[in-house]
Parts: C-alpha cells; sequence; structure tokens
C-alpha cells in the first residue's frame, strides 16, 4: 500500500509543479504585459476557473495523499526511503497547500474585491507578490516530487 500511495504522491506532486511552473514561467508574464485592469480582469477569470474538478483532485487529492502518507512511513517504513518520504509530505504541504491558502487565495480573494480604479494600483504589488508566492509553491511540488521520486527507488 506504501509504494501505491508514494506513486499516487509523485504523479500528484509532479502534476501540481508543472502547474505551477506554467505560472511562474509564462502566465504571469503573459498577464504583466497587459494593461493592469484587463490583467487583474484574466487573473479573476483564471481563478474562477481553476475551481473545477481536475484541479481539486490532483491539489487536495496530492495533499490528501501526503497526510495519508505521513503516518503510513512513520509506521510503517524504516530507513531513508521512510524519512525521504516524510520529509517530501511535509514540503508539499507547508510549501504547497499551506503557502496556497495562507499567501495566494487572500491575494486573490483582494484581487476579487476591488473595484475596477483601484486595480490598476494593486496589480503590481499582487503580481510581485503572487509570482513570489507561486515560486515557492512550484519549487515546493518539484522538490517533493523528486524526493517521492528517490524514496520509491530506495524502497
Amino acid at each position: 500500500m506504501t509504494a501505491l500511495l508514494v506513486w499516487l504522491g509523485v504523479l500528484g506532486t509532479g502534476l501540481t509543479a508543472g502547474i505551477f511552473y506554467a505560472f511562474s514561467s509564462f502566465v504571469m508574464k503573459a498577464l504583466d504585459g497587459l494593461p493592469a485592469e484587463l490583467a487583474a480582469a484574466a487573473m479573476r477569470s483564471i481563478n474562477v476557473a481553476v475551481l473545477n474538478a481536475g484541479f481539486m483532485l490532483v491539489f487536495f487529492g496530492t495533499g490528501l495523499v501526503c497526510v495519508v502518507l505521513l503516518p503510513t512511513a512513520f509506521i510503517a517504513g524504516s530507513g531513508m526511503a521512510a524519512a525521504t518520504t516524510i520529509v517530501a509530505c511535509c514540503i508539499h504541504l507547508a510549501g504547497c497547500l499551506g503557502v496556497t491558502m495562507y499567501c495566494n487565495v487572500p491575494l486573490n480573494q483582494r484581487l476579487a474585491a476591488l473595484a475596477a480604479p483601484a486595480l490598476a494600483g494593486y496589480w503590481p504589488s499582487y503580481m510581485a507578490r503572487w509570482t513570489l508566492w507561486n515560486h515557492v509553491r512550484t519549487a515546493s511540488a518539484a522538490l517533493a516530487c523528486a524526493l517521492l521520486a528517490w524514496s520509491l527507488a530506495q524502497g
């Protein structure tokens, strides 16, 4: 059972890293090339569209896999593979789910609440902060994926 969970973790963290990487490498740059009010409107639309079953399954499903893997690896595992699995899950939970909930989502909520005239002034700050935290999420998911893959190779 642990191997299947780790495989699911590799798949989920890899998909999550890819999604976040796309935003860090070109989506946010493309939005920032637009006038602020258009960029903000596009990001608002993205923030609504992302709330779909496919994304939620990958994002929260991977979190659930990590939550289940933590005690499983601790109880059933031993050695470096178990320790690496535990570290990978902690990195993913804190660096992806935690950062999303405590950093990116509040920024998105503020963006959604602003009226058109205030958007232009808020966009540069939003863009810089949101992208910084997205880089953290990208690195966290990629590192978690690599560590989980390594733990599979060891186990």
